[in-house]
């Protein structure tokens, strides 16, 4: 997710297959000799994956358009489609998906499609120039794999800060033979907006990329606002932008600190709980003024799939009046357990059943630390909905957390030796925005400079060890990992700041892969690394 100028000017005239070769042989004289991403190993991965013999062809239209949040407000964005978010795709497990994106974005911008959370082959993972060259303005690439993995995922691109414009959409891949018993479901995509509304991404990155400067007054992330422990998960200032736009120009660029979000703080995120001034917190593309509406009977049992599509916040969920019985995460099943609310970061999905009384009830999404909620209704009766306020009392309840979840018995790693063990340090801090992994920004000029290691059958460990003070959701590319001894299979986990996670996961998908913040910004700035396979 690193510039799109310096992308396009690496990938300008380079075929897919150019930027694949450049992946595998740039970098220093003493890197391993790597799998490449087009090479038979990847070639033979697929072959070994499940198929139905199916093929679901669709095309994906990146473009500029004006879209409707809700409640008379209007954004200029990029979308798939004219919509967001874009809509639902889904496949039966085994089926080949043969997406066609077409790029008809606006200023000869360059993009691409990351599939997030699925295990794929390498060349349709859709990281320029690691895996495929950016697909260029009025050009159109066709991505085609086989989606073997049952779960809720979803797409977005990963060229530059695209991810926090509206290019995102989820993807179901169902289980044909589905263990769950349920009534309905509904997909529930969350976002933090601020694009065509006081700037785009862009210029967000380009604010934070100065970092705090003279403006430090604490601890590294800059954040600092005091000891702010005893006013609750989110301190006792509204610095969120919802009750007006951040200072920006006219033109909508910020100007001084119109992006950067100060004081925000969550215990259940360890302090500092974000970088970034959103004016909108949307559910399903809608503002809690005007909110995008699930009607239904009661006591229907109800599938909840919740994506947290975000760029810099993370979400405590709610439906007032119930409690939630978590399923899946990640797309992987899990023992389960029921809570009030959970936290979902960035790049995170969860599944949870809920059985629906009678009435109007609100799902809220708190931004978690920055004072400011999501919400959509669902509506099993008559009467008139909440106030977009609302704060339903299992906001406050139990909240559940992943590492209090136990992957399934049926998606647990096997019991065995670990070969292979990397710290992953996570490195930087607000002061001169320097987020890294092992104190080195990644580079996208040069992806295979340092990579990390693994051999195809290993049993891998890796140590995520934040030395920072902020947290990071870590998301891994073409696998999942399993949280310590027997946690839940993820292939996004928050890692909270000072602290230290352990993931275990067995090199079966050969190729080059991203091990990368899922905070688009953190991301974009350098906390990112190649995971790759020793040919």
């Amino acid at each position: 997710m690193n510039s799109i100028n310096r992308r396009s000017v690496l990938l300008a005239g380079l075929g897919a297959a150019g930027a694949g070769a450049l992946a595998a042989c740039s970098g220093s004289a003493d890197t391993p000799a790597l799998v490449s991403p087009h090479g038979p190993a990847v070639a033979a991965a697929e072959d070994n994956r499940t198929r139905t013999g199916r093929t679901r062809e669709v095309t994906l239209t990146a473009a500029r358009a004006t879209v409707d949040l809700g409640a008379g407000i209007r954004a200029r964005t990029w979308t798939f489609s004219g919509r967001v978010p874009g809509a639902e795709l889904r496949v039966p497990a085994g089926d080949t998906l043969a997406a066609t994106l077409s790029n008809q974005l606006p200023d000869q911008a360059t993009t691409s499609l990351h599939w997030h959370g699925l295990s794929l082959r390498n060349d349709m993972d859709g990281v320029p120039p690691v895996t495929q060259a950016a697909v260029r303005a009025g050009r159109n690439f066709t991505y085609r794999f086989t989606a073997d993995t049952p779960g809720t995922y979803f797409f977005h691109p990963h060229v530059g800060v695209q991810l926090d414009r509206g290019l995102y959409a989820p993807l179901i891949v169902e289980d044909p033979r589905e263990p769950l018993s349920y009534d309905e479901e509904w997909v529930v995509v969350l976002d933090d907006w601020l694009d065509g509304v006081t700037g785009t991404p862009d210029d967000v990155f380009a604010e934070l990329g100065h970092g705090m400067g003279g403006m430090h007054t604490g601890d590294d992330s800059g954040h600092d606002m005091g000891d702010m422990d005893g006013m609750g998960d989110m301190g006792s200032m509204d610095m969120s932008g919802t009750s007006g736009s951040p200072s920006a120009s006219p033109s909508g660029r910020g100007t001084g600190t119109g992006f950067m979000l100060m004081g925000a703080r969550s215990r259940l995120l360890g302090g500092d709980a974000g970088d970034v001034r959103y004016p909108y917190h949307l559910v399903n593309g809608r503002v809690p003024a005007d909110p995008a509406v699930f009607r239904t009977k009661p006591g229907k049992r109800i599938r909840l799939r919740l994506i947290n599509a975000g760029g810099d916040t993370a979400y405590r969920v709610a439906l007032g009046g119930h409690r939630l019985t978590v399923t899946h995460t990640d797309g992987f099943p899990v023992r389960h357990r029921q809570a009030d609310a959970l936290l979902i970061g960035m790049g995170e999905r969860y599944d949870v059943l809920v059985t629906l009384g009678d009435g109007v009830f609100p799902l809220v999404a708190l931004a978690e630390g920055k004072n400011a909620t999501g919400m959509a209704l669902i509506r099993t009766g008559t009467g008139s909905g909440p106030k977009p306020a609302v704060r339903p009392r299992e906001l406050d309840g139990t909240v559940m957390v992943a590492s209090r979840l136990r992957a399934a018995d049926d998606v647990r790693l096997d019991t065995k030796k670990t070969d292979r063990v990397h710290r992953i340090e996570l490195t930087g801090g607000m002061m001169a925005y320097d987020w890294a992994v092992n104190g080195r920004r990644f580079d996208m000029n040069d992806p295979t400079a340092h990579p990390i290691t693994v051999e195809q059958g290993q049993r891998v460990r890796l140590d995520f060890v934040n030395t920072t003070t902020m947290w990071h959701p870590m998301h891994l590319h073409g696998h999942t990992y399993q949280l310590g001894g027997g946690g839940p299979r993820k292939d996004t986990t928050i890692v909270l700041p000072k602290q230290t996670v352990s993931v275990f996961f067995d090199a079966d998908n050969p190729g080059q892969w991203m091990l990368h913040c899922h905070n688009a910004y953190h991301g974009e700035a350098g906390m990112m690394a190649l995971v790759a396979y020793q040919a």
